[in-house]
């Protein structure tokens, strides 16, 4: 697919799933003729394809590690890890010529494991939506959950994986927000579906204060909510924390998460875990207005601030150190 002088390719991923191997990749790899390759993620079959091509042509390798250089993130299965630094893809993080990580946050977890070669600090892009687009967002989800149109809604709106601490917060909701508030869970399952998060709710006698919903196939919500939660052990970007404020939706996140900037301008919260309950009670009890003008200014802010050409730029002027010379 060719946009804007971009050629965009497609391929198909194999089994096992998890490991995400990829013939056709694999072989696009082979024969690519690109100065640096630069890979997305860990612990996946891909990133051997790319640090194979960019060994075979002396190309610089790149990668994101997209928050799996966390302590978390390397305690949670390390087996997993191990197996997959030493078979998955021997010898590519030694290799790697550069990383891309995308906070300050995440670029002190990649020297925190180890690694001396240079990083690039680069936020994801983010813009507002357009007027049409949130449209048809406020139609699907009015029709979806009717209860978006006449109650309040705190919204979460990630993985729903025990990373995010989805269950915690759901306890969390029941103990301490208002009860005309709406909780709506939104996600692509991973360890629980939305309907093991919906009967997790019913059998906590939590019936109309929460919904879930399978996040597939479906536009981002935002423009239902009064409020993004994300009570996450750890995020690099945490992106849907950057789209919400894209949208005019004040947050409520850890400070495990790249987003202490907001506290201090006052357009959203950034707490300890320990404090999320507080902040929960003091966000929804807060006027109407003044969350709405948060988020107003955290919108203002976060276009502002997190650009795609500026991210773009940096990236660029990265490959650049990287590869000297015309």
């Amino acid at each position: 697919m060719d946009r804007d002088g971009l050629r965009t390719s497609v391929f198909p991923r194999d089994q096992p799933d998890r490991l995400c191997p990829s013939r056709t990749l694999k072989a696009a790899l082979n024969a690519t003729d690109a100065d640096i390759i630069h890979h997305h993620a860990l612990w996946l079959r891909t990133l051997h394809y790319a640090h194979r091509s960019a060994r075979r042509r002396s190309a610089k390798l790149v990668i994101s590690p997209r928050g799996m250089m966390s302590a978390w993130a390397w305690r949670h299965h390390p087996w997993r890890k191990r197996l997959a630094t030493y078979l998955i893809h021997p010898g590519a993080l030694a290799a790697v010529d550069g990383w891309h990580a995308t906070s300050n946050e995440e670029a002190d977890d990649i020297r925190a494991r180890g690694f001396a070669q240079p990083v690039c600090v680069a936020p994801n892009g983010v813009s507002a939506p357009e007027a049409a687009a949130r449209d048809a967002a406020i139609a699907h989800w009015h029709e979806a959950c009717p209860e978006t149109a006449t109650r309040p809604v705190a919204l979460f709106y990630s993985r729903f994986h025990s990373k995010k601490r989805v269950i915690e917060l759901i306890d969390l909701w029941l103990e301490r927000a208002p009860s005309q508030w709406l909780l709506l869970l939104v996600g692509i399952p991973e360890e629980y579906s939305a309907d093991t998060l919906e009967r997790y709710v019913l059998k906590n006698s939590g019936q109309g204060r929460v919904r879930a919903f399978n996040g597939l196939g479906r536009p981002a919500p935002y423009v239902v909510a009064s409020l993004l939660l994300l009570p996450s052990h750890n995020e690099n970007f945490g992106l849907v924390v950057a789209e919400a404020m894209a949208s005019g939706v004040p947050v409520l996140v850890t400070d495990t998460t790249p987003w202490r900037a907001i506290a201090r301008r006052e357009i959203g919260w950034c707490v300890p875990w320990a404090d999320f309950g507080d902040a929960l009670a003091a966000a929804t009890a807060e006027p109407a207005d003044q969350r709405r003008a948060r988020g107003d200014q955290a919108r203002t802010w976060v276009v502002n601030e997190f650009s795609w050409d500026r991210s773009a730029r940096q990236l660029g002027e990265f490959y650049a150190t990287l590869q000297p010379g015309p």
